[in-house]
């Protein structure tokens, strides 16, 4: 018992609350960097890149290697070379979203591109599996769906370090982040350093949901609703509120739908993205209708 506890319960209970909280944070991040109540990292393509990242190493390193859903049993130097790819790929795929918003004023209209980005680099990882064996081709749909099991007490020699360092870093920026959200022109009129600040966001933004991805697959949603949920309920804008909030309830609403996608009583178990899209959907249906019901009112 002891070691079903701590080889597997455990890793698996920790990488739920740093996965649930890495994610919370970098939609939060996107939503102020792009002033977009709907910007996350799977609606702006950035879990898209970080596949594409990981897909790219998988292929490229030979049928024994990959992440652990693809093969398990690798070594530390291996599993960081994952989680830079996947970093990586969530780093460009931001970039090139961030380099199209200087010439389109619609946020609507970058939410829709970074729609397409995504489809982009989906697209790509389906032709790369297109050419790989049918193993690694199934392999690769399961860690699409997502899960926190798949992070064992090795790989949070890599997985632990990296999120506590971001999210501890991400404190850092409350202040700019309070003055980016009213834009770049009172930004620069506060002497914040508009650029060094975006882009130190953007690294930590992508250095979080490339590394969840990474290790845990695609998990949607959680980086739309949980800055929201963090908003109603504290009901306040400032990011040294909302930050932390948003910390504590991506881990709790992550550890929540970990522990239901394993259907309590049963020995089923529901694809991760199932549940956690089950509890985001409905948050992310109150934001555009709250959204339209002001434009409605003006």
């Amino acid at each position: 018992y002891g070691r079903i506890l701590f080889d597997f319960r455990l890793p698996r209970a920790l990488t739920a609350l740093l996965a649930g909280a890495a994610l919370g944070v970098s939609g939060l991040f996107m939503q102020t960097l792009f002033r977009n109540p709907l910007a996350g990292p799977s609606v702006l393509g950035l879990n898209a890149g970080a596949s594409l990242g990981v897909a790219l190493v998988v292929l490229a390193v030979g049928a024994n290697t990959g992440s652990l859903v693809f093969t398990g049993g690798l070594s530390l130097l291996a599993r960081l070379g994952i989680t830079t790819a996947a970093v990586a790929g969530s780093f460009m795929v931001l970039l090139l979203i961030l380099f199209v918003s200087r010439r389109v004023d619609n946020m609507m209209t970058l939410l829709i591109l970074g729609i397409m980005f995504g489809y982009a680099a989906n697209a790509v990882v389906s032709i790369l599996m297109h050419f790989s064996v049918a193993e690694r081709v199934q392999s690769y749909v399961s860690w699409s769906f997502g899960s926190f099991g798949g992070v064992s007490p090795r790989d949070l020699k890599v997985f632990l370090p990296v999120i506590l360092f971001s999210l501890v870093s991400s404190t850092l920026f409350t202040k700019p982040l309070d003055a980016l959200l009213l834009g770049s022109v009172y930004a620069e009129s506060m002497g914040l350093e508009v650029r060094r600040n975006r882009r130190i966001i953007i690294f930590f933004t992508a250095l979080l949901s490339g590394t969840v991805t990474a290790y845990c697959g695609p998990v949607t949603f959680l980086g739309i609703a949980v800055p929201h949920l963090a908003r109603g309920i504290f009901r306040a804008s400032e990011h040294r509120i909302i930050l932390p909030a948003t910390v504590f309830l991506g881990a709790a609403v992550a550890l929540a739908a970990d522990f239901l996608s394993h259907l309590p009583g049963t020995r089923m178990v529901l694809p991760l993205n199932a549940v956690t899209s089950l509890l985001g959907a409905p948050v992310l249906i109150w934001v555009i209708l709250k959204e339209r019901g002001l434009r409605e009112d003006f």
